[in-house]
């Protein structure tokens, strides 16, 4: 099977020191990670036309000031199997201010629901980490 580079955009959004994150579970490794929202750039499509079409899917809802704050190169293992991503890492604002409001988001990833939160950038750690793995420390220093 060929190995592909994946390219992904992801947006951060902050409520105070906190930042909405999906959670997941490797089972392989058994442990939980987090990832802010977005996903796959498709062919022809920007960066930033794929996060905004993404959290359009995802949730529902539309965003503005995207900011570009860094691309990571991310090689990762998942499952127990290798995987490479070029992280486009964007800050954004929701346009409905009452989204800020809401402790948790239905995400629609094709046809799984799943559940995005608000977590404290101090939650994660070894065990509870945030994916890619710099992007605490990036946050950190951007806040």
């Amino acid at each position: 099977m060929p190995k592909n580079i994946r390219v992904i955009a992801i947006c951060i959004f902050r409520r105070g020191n906190s930042v909405l994150v999906c959670e997941y579970f490797d089972s392989f490794d058994k442990k939980p990670f987090y990832r802010p929202l977005g996903g796959a750039v498709e062919y022809g499509e920007t960066t930033e036309a794929a996060i905004r079409r993404e959290i359009r899917e995802e949730i529902r809802q539309e965003i503005v000031d995207l900011k570009l704050m860094r691309i990571i190169e991310n090689i990762f293992v998942h499952e127990g199997k290798p995987g490479h991503e070029i992280v486009y890492v964007y800050e954004g604002r929701f346009t409905d201010k009452s989204a800020y409001q809401q402790e948790s988001f239905e995400v629609h990833e094709e046809t799984e629901i799943m559940k995005a939160s608000w977590r404290d950038l101090d939650s994660f750690n070894d065990y509870h980490r945030l994916v890619p793995g710099e992007l605490v420390r990036l946050l950190k220093t951007n806040n």
